[in-house]
């Protein structure tokens, strides 16, 4: 298992030259994998209907527990959190929740795109057991490390690690509609640095990059499962401001 890089850090500490050089290779960089995801902005197959509303207390993610030194949870971010649903009702199934569920987490690399990100279970079974670890490798400086917080027979759900561009969780799950499946990515997340948070709540270029790889994760998910999307995927974003929450209720109810 690679070791932590201390010169990745959190809110807790002031980027190095390091640091800001891997993160404004985003800004001069557009890599061939990331070019053929936004060609999907162009000229889409899959119909995507997008709703952006203003979030509140209810919009942040499960409590995290057993917390490890190199966890990088959503309060240890910057700016606004965003709070993402990638929805996609897959009409005729040939697989189940259960059963899509379980190829997606012994293979995560079957539903994205060669050349734009990779899993790399770096520390993992490949059972997708609590605890265990992966990389997102991407074109570029964007790998992102994430451990497991919790693995259900139609879910799992993922939390960040110091180094990654993000601070929050993803969950990745489905359910069974009759003879049809639904299968929702869920994502919890801030700018995992000071840096970070100007090309992913400014620029909105980080922001943009995540959209496109889940709505295109959620296309061949719906594939894998052996069923038609008649209906597109649907993308509910909720912003919330921080470190202000509505309501009244503070990140340390996180």
């Amino acid at each position: 298992m690679e070791s932590a890089d201390p010169s990745l850090g959190t809110s807790h500490w002031v980027p190095g030259p390091r640091q800001v050089l891997r993160e404004a290779l985003m800004l001069t960089r557009l890599p061939r994998g990331v070019a053929g995801m936004l060609w999907r902005c162009v000229r889409p197959d899959v119909a995507v209907h997008v709703v952006e509303e203003v979030g509140d207390h209810r919009d942040l993610p499960p409590r995290l527990v057993d917390v490890t030194p190199r966890d990088q949870p959503l309060e240890a971010g910057h700016g606004p959190a965003l709070h993402r649903e990638f929805r996609v009702r897959v009409v005729g199934a040939q697989r189940g929740a259960t059963e899509l569920i379980d190829a997606l987490a012994r293979d995560m690399n079957r539903a994205v795109v060669p050349g734009v990100a990779r899993f790399d279970y770096v520390a993992a079974s490949g059972a997708m057991r609590v605890g265990e670890e992966l990389v997102v490798r991407m074109p570029g400086p964007w790998d992102g490390p994430v451990r497991v917080l919790s693995r259900e027979p139609t879910a799992f759900r993922l939390g960040t690690l110091t180094g990654h561009l993000e601070a929050g969780q993803i969950e990745f799950a489905a359910r069974d509609l009759g003879d049809d499946l639904e299968f929702v990515i869920t994502t919890w997340a801030r700018a995992g640095d000071v840096v970070a948070d100007v090309l992913y709540s400014r620029l909105g270029l980080a922001k943009q990059i995540q959209y496109l790889l889940w709505v295109e994760f959620c296309v061949r998910a719906a594939s894998l499962a052996g069923g038609r999307t008649p209906d597109g995927v649907r993308v509910l974003t909720r912003t919330v401001s921080w470190p202000e929450i509505p309501d009244g209720n503070s990140p340390s109810a996180v």
